[in-house]
């Protein structure tokens, strides 16, 4: 029997994306002059107007506003009839110090919070990352560079995709719908803009997974709803944190709830989120199991994660009680211990706020330099 699982991903341009990428361009240049930097910086965008708020404690020196329009500029609202455009829109900025009360836990290498956080792969694809959401990352990112490389196509900043694969006993075997809405200057009719988006961006990007399953969907929707000219934060309010199932496996596994963008990887929501993917990428790569999640929790102010849980649903090779006790004598999963193994006090976040956290061979959580830990158990 064929079961369907669906998986969406957002362009660079989405107002919740581009929310995401001003916080983290803003921890970037936190971090770029002070490593020690304690971030947690939200960002509110909406027609004309842009609000940081948030509490910040560093040595650095931010002009905020200057970050602001220039990460806004840089994904593509350049001109006033977008609605939205980085010269000219308004900043608000509401910036505090951290908490007395959450630093002194931190500053002794506890946990900024309490939380559980998860990490997940699978042998689905080369990057160990589950197929729909690959294919839907691979699909904004192409909308992106199309409109960027071609912009006589008229496409703008705003987009967004959704991939069914259908599985057969677990493993995928054909792509069923595949959905893209693509803002586009007014100009242009539905017939075009789906000419362009499939000629472009779909028939492209699913001819990369021709040799993983059968690309020849049943559905193709491109702007269903006729047209897609106002986009962005003038038609939807953009606001950091708020795309956490397209940051992380597109809903491929359970999620502990915490957003990552804006937050200093002092916040476990993003590092320990970060060494959890890491252990489970490189358990699977060293064949102890086809797929892994693994569950771990923090209490504030305490170093240590007070458990630590592996699923394999059962494709382990090994039992998943030794795997476990390797992680324990092998990883130091305390805050601190996450933050030097992954080495994350140095500005690399705003990349990660484009096209998901995970499946990106250039993040240092995606590195499979720890599969000869685990080869033993084998």
């Amino acid at each position: 029997m064929l079961q369907p699982f669906t998986s969406e991903s957002v362009t660079e341009g989405h107002p919740d994306k581009l929310a995401d990428q001003i916080s983290d361009a803003i921890l970037d240049e936190c971090l770029r002059q002070d490593a020690q930097s304690r971030v947690a910086v939200e960002t509110l965008l909406t027609r004309g107007l842009a609000v940081v708020a948030g509490e910040i404690t560093t040595h650095a020196y931010v002009e905020i506003p200057d970050v602001v329009r220039r990460t806004i500029n840089e994904v593509g609202y350049t001109r006033t009839e977008y609605g939205f455009e980085g010269d000219t829109c308004g900043v608000m900025v509401a910036i505090q110090e951290q908490s007395p009360n959450i630093g002194q836990g931190v500053d002794t290498g506890g946990a900024g919070d309490q939380g559980m956080m998860f990490g997940f792969a699978c042998n689905e694809t080369p990057e160990l990352m589950p197929l729909p959401i690959t294919i839907a990352h691979a699909l904004t990112r192409q909308l992106s560079e199309v409109r960027r490389a071609n912009p006589d196509l008229g496409f703008r900043p705003d987009g967004k995709s959704q991939v069914t694969v259908l599985y057969e006993n677990g493993a995928p075997k054909a792509i069923d719908t595949v959905v893209i809405s693509a803002q586009h200057d007014p100009e242009l009719t539905q017939a075009q803009v789906r000419e362009r988006v499939l000629e472009h961006v779909v028939q492209p990007v699913l001819a990369r997974f021709a040799d993983r399953v059968d690309i020849n969907a049943k559905h193709y929707y491109v702007n269903p709803t006729g047209v897609f000219v106002i986009g962005g934060p003038q038609a939807d309010t953009g606001v950091t944190g708020r795309k956490i199932i397209v940051d992380t496996y597109g809903g491929f596994c359970r999620h502990g709830g915490g957003a990552f963008s804006g937050k200093d990887p002092t916040k476990v929501d993003r590092s320990a989120t970060y060494m959890a993917r890491y252990l489970a990428k490189n358990i699977v790569a060293a064949g102890l199991a086809e797929r892994v999640e693994i569950q771990v929790s923090y209490a504030i102010g305490v170093a240590q994660p007070v458990s630590l849980l592996l699923e394999t649903f059962g494709t382990h090779k090994v039992d998943p009680a030794k795997i476990v006790k390797r992680i324990q004598e092998a990883f130091d999963l305390s805050p601190r211990g996450i933050i030097q193994f992954l080495d994350l006090q140095k500005p690399q976040y705003l990349p990660t706020a484009k096209n998901g956290h995970f499946g990106n061979p250039s993040f240092r959580w995606e590195h499979r330099d720890s599969v000869s830990v685990f080869a033993d158990l084998a």
